[in-house]
């Protein structure tokens, strides 16, 4: 029997949903996970990867190497994440994880998509390793420390600024959560990127309505967040955060002299429907017992079978 080919958008649809899976596989495992952010943002990370990013391609997945020790000048092994979005040069893209929250769906996504190994995360979170819970320039497929939220789009638009001076056709994509936009360091970078004409830059940002405290809007509404962001001099877009027709048109829009944020309003329970009894608090899941801890496993096993 003939294998159907699938369509460029079913792979990304089926690569989204293995994103959610090993998220929600690697949270029953380890007591703990953040899996409304796989939820949310599984189709802009499948998306970006098959899609949108013009980096290279790897001959095979990489494994994740030992910490490389601090960055200095007598460090000749330090090393950062890039390697697993291939090599750097005038033509490629740089993708900037700016919410390190997210690092565990950036992992799952690399697996994924082929550029990490399967067994990347058995290394999650421990001493000496690289795959950190709270990823840091070291971490697979990051490349600078993001630290606080909203300090990720000021240093991608240094490397981006430094890339338009240096006349590079590789553009900065960098990825935003909802919350960190409340910050005013967010709103100084996205002041200094238009005045700069930062047109290599595209931002995709999850809005997924939730954050550590809450609900977006009780702890500090933004909305409307577009227009504020084009009152700042930015071109933006607001989609359907899991229509990647959508997503993938807009990351191959050409340049034309502002910066490019793609609003994604996204489902932080999407495909997880048990998470909807978290809400508002859905920022990291943890269990409560062990019964809690078997519903979720009686769930994934309902979501992981359905997938088959």
């Amino acid at each position: 029997m003939t294998k159907l080919k699938l369509t460029w958008q079913q792979e990304i649809y089926n690569a989204a949903a293995g994103i959610r899976r090993r998220v929600m596989e690697h949270t029953i495992k380890n007591n703990g996970g953040y899996l409304s952010q796989a939820c949310s943002s599984a189709e802009i990370f499948a998306t970006l990867y098959l899609n949108i990013l013009n980096i290279e391609k790897l001959k095979g997945p990489l494994v994740p190497g030992d910490f490389p020790g601090v960055p200095g000048p007598n460090n000749d092994s330090y090393f950062t994440g890039a390697a697993f979005n291939g090599r750097k040069s005038k033509t490629y893209d740089r993708f900037i994880l700016s919410p390190s929250q997210y690092s565990l769906v950036l992992y799952t996504t690399l697996i994924q998509v082929g550029r990490m190994v399967e067994n990347g995360l058995d290394e999650f979170n421990k001493d000496g390793g690289v795959v950190e819970m709270i990823g840091a320039e070291h971490s697979p497929g990051l490349e600078i420390m993001t630290g606080s939220l909203g300090q990720g789009i000021s240093q991608a638009a240094g490397i981006a600024l430094a890339r338009k001076l240096k006349n590079e056709t590789g553009r900065v994509v960098l990825f935003l959560s909802d919350g960190e936009c409340q910050t005013g360091q967010f709103w100084e970078a996205v002041q200094s990127m238009s005045y700069h004409k930062l047109d290599n830059m595209l931002a995709y940002v999850d809005i997924n309505g939730y954050q550590c405290d809450g609900k977006m809007t009780t702890v500090m509404n933004i909305e409307p967040f577009d227009k504020r962001l084009e009152a700042f001099g930015a071109r933006v877009f607001r989609v359907d955060g899991h229509n990647v027709d959508v997503l993938a048109a807009l990351g191959k829009l050409k340049p034309d002299g502002r910066p490019t944020f793609i609003l994604c309003d996204t489902d932080p329970c999407r495909d997880i429907d048990i998470l909807k009894k978290r809400i508002p608090k859905l920022h990291y899941v943890r269990f409560n017992s062990e019964e809690e801890r078997e519903t979720y496993r009686i769930e994934y096993k309902k979501i992981n079978k359905s997938a088959r």
